[in-house]
């Protein structure tokens, strides 16, 4: 089963805090010397910043949460920073374990605006803490550990905005030009996934359009308007391409996934289908409807409902 995004998370901060718990640990046990002396807290850290991977800045702060050092970076001391108040950055505002190490949830850094970290440990004289050993860290310089995190393919229904929940049932489904012409589009559409490469597309049926995703060009998306999906010559702008054996949604399944999306679309016209997106490769589809709600599953689990399943569940 794959896991969560925030097990992967999990995973991947249980081996930061391994990578960085000793040396800061160590670091912390030389600061009991230098205490209350600025000048060589600055030097301490200089002579131990290379034995803090990945490490931006590091800095003393006392109880208070009030820096008694300088900034130290790998260029050297960075001045501006010594009595500044850290006391209510999010860091400061975790417990910090029994043990003494911390490694903070990542939040946005204040100089550079960007997502950051920051490790606390515990400086302590005959088991009296005296102040915290402060590491950044910039999560752009952080080594991912973890394995790739899968998109699971559980389905998931999304609420979306309740003004246009509420108001469902006082509206009713204006035709599109794609509804007056979905036979057409919908064979263009076929062709274009089965044939010609289209690994993932989002149909919007109301504004008559979808944007498409092709194998021999993936990082760019076309947009399909409706005279394009009206007319069958557009397959000629897109080569022939065999499809792809690793693609989870198999060949036959997309006439029925693309024939229950069209019912769906048809099927009532205060309860209707506004958009819908397929993706071969992870063998997802999704669906939202014209009260906002959105359906994320695998593609035979659409298969296997019918269609008085769907109004029901929408409604």
């Amino acid at each position: 089963m794959a896991d969560t995004w925030q097990e992967t998370i999990y995973r991947q901060r249980e081996e930061l805090a391994s990578l960085l718990h000793q040396p800061l640990a160590q670091l912390a046990a030389q600061c009991v010397a230098a205490w209350c002396d600025r000048e060589s807290l600055n030097q301490l850290l200089l002579a131990g910043f290379a034995d803090i991977p990945h490490c931006t800045y590091l800095y003393v702060l006392d109880l208070n949460g009030v820096q008694v050092c300088d900034n130290i970076s790998r260029d050297g001391v960075l001045p501006g920073h010594f009595g500044r108040d850290r006391s209510q950055r999010p860091y400061m505002r975790e417990a910090v374990p029994a043990w003494g190490f911390l490694l903070s949830d990542a939040y946005i850094s204040q100089l550079a605006h960007r997502p950051s970290l920051t490790a606390l440990h515990v400086i302590r004289s005959q088991d009296k803490p005296l102040g915290y050993l402060g590491a950044d860290f910039d999560l752009r310089n952080l080594p991912v550990t973890a394995a790739h995190y899968e998109e699971p393919g559980h389905w998931r229904q999304i609420k979306g905005d309740p003004s246009i929940r509420s108001t469902v049932f006082q509206q009713t489904r204006a035709e599109s030009p794609m509804d007056r012409n979905m036979d057409q589009a919908f064979s263009i559409l076929e062709e274009l996934l089965t044939e010609r490469g289209m690994f993932q597309g989002v149909i919007h049926f109301s504004s008559s359009r979808a944007t498409a995703w092709f194998l021999d060009d993936p990082y760019r998306y076309r947009i399909l308007d409706h005279e394009a999906l009206a007319d069958p010559d557009i397959c000629l702008v897109y080569p022939c391409c065999p499809y792809p054996a690793d693609a989870l949604m198999p060949k036959s399944a997309i006439v029925p996934i693309l024939q229950g999306m069209r019912e769906l679309r048809l099927a009532d016209d205060v309860i209707y289908l506004r958009s819908a997106s397929i993706n071969i490769f992870n063998g997802m589809i999704s669906l939202t409807f014209s009260c906002d709600g959105s359906h994320y599953m695998r593609y035979d689990e659409f298969l296997e409902k019918n269609m008085a399943f769907w109004l029901g569940s929408v409604a």
